[in-house]
């Protein structure tokens, strides 16, 4: 069975993935009665790949590493080695993905953020988009998608409704 490098993400009716402060804050208020299939997902993957302010967001949010049973690479241009929980690389993403799907295990989880996808959308990296939609304008913030991107044909493969939640799935 092949890896598939996964985009799995929320964001806002008007597509941001962050508030205009890059908080992500808003997103409690949805966390009701559904996880929106997350723990489920989070069994299908065993490596994350996410930039480095995504990183960086990631401990300013969480008392404690919240990945710390996968394998985790942060992309960066400045932070080099690796720590207690991931690992830096400033290797090509085309060379990095080639080899780590070679490698045995599960799927690849890519979080983010808008830099790293803007690169992994350009360069034809990421299998599948699972989008969440939330019933929110934020009207202002990090947009999910960084411009310019090039323009990418998807096949929608599902969705799904969680409440006014909107989950769609698309294959390149």
């Amino acid at each position: 069975m092949s890896r598939n490098v996964i985009l799995y993400i929320a964001t806002s009716f008007d597509g941001y993935i962050a508030d205009q402060n890059g908080g992500v804050d808003w997103l409690h208020q949805f966390e009701g009665g559904s996880d929106f299939g997350y723990y489920e997902f989070m069994e299908t993957i065993d490596t994350i790949l996410m930039g480095r302010k995504t990183y960086e967001h990631v401990l300013q949010l969480a008392d404690e590493f919240p990945y710390a049973d996968k394998t985790n690479y942060v992309f960066s241009s400045t932070l080099t080695g690796e720590n207690k929980h991931v690992q830096f690389t400033k290797e090509a993403p085309e060379a990095f993905i080639e080899r780590v799907k070679k490698q045995s295990g599960k799927d690849i989880w890519i979080v983010g953020g808008a830099s790293l996808l803007k690169d992994f959308i350009a360069r034809d990296l990421i299998d599948e988009f699972k989008i969440f939609t939330m019933p929110i304008i934020l009207g202002d913030g990090v947009p999910l998608f960084e411009k310019p991107l090039e323009e990418k044909k998807l096949s929608l493969k599902e969705v799904k409704q969680h409440g006014d939640v909107v989950e769609l799935t698309y294959h390149k």
